[in-house]
């Protein structure tokens, strides 16, 4: 059988600070994030397979994506988190729900590597996280490649 490339697109809302940057992208700003995942797989060859023809369910890809991603970063504030701004952090938290600390700056590149990590986590055992695209604006994104990161 063939093996076959699947995409999903997804996009949220999220704000964030680069903190210590040395440009205006250290203020506190937003995006609307397009996230393109592509996983590949064979399809299942099992006639008797509710999944006959597939190489993943789109909905199982979907529910995947928006556990781990979209529920978690969109409408949220996101902020790396170091011991020199953690009061600032716990503040922001007192007056917001959705502030989500990461241990890396929040940058493109930083987040479609997190996101790669996080969602081949949770793929199906016969299916393989082939690549993500993350746009930050319509015109700039960041790409992650498993051949990349063997």
């Amino acid at each position: 059988m063939a093996v076959i490339r699947l995409t999903k697109e997804f996009s949220f809302e999220t704000a964030h600070t680069l903190v210590g940057y040395d440009g205006p992208c250290r203020e506190i700003h937003g995006h609307s994030y397009r996230l393109f995942v592509t996983v590949r797989g064979e399809p299942s060859a099992d006639e008797a397979d509710p999944k006959y023809g597939m190489a993943m369910d789109f909905g199982e890809l979907k529910r995947i994506v928006g556990e781990t991603i979209v529920q978690r970063y969109d409408h949220a504030l996101v902020v790396r988190r170091t011991e020199a701004n953690a009061s600032w952090v716990d503040a922001l938290r007192r007056s917001f729900a959705n502030v989500v600390t990461t241990p890396y700056q929040p940058t493109c590149e930083n987040m479609v590597a997190d996101f790669a990590r996080v969602i081949a986590e949770r793929l199906p055992e016969r299916v393989e996280l082939y690549s993500i695209r993350l746009h930050e604006t319509a015109t700039s994104f960041a790409e992650w490649f498993a051949e990349d990161n063997r």
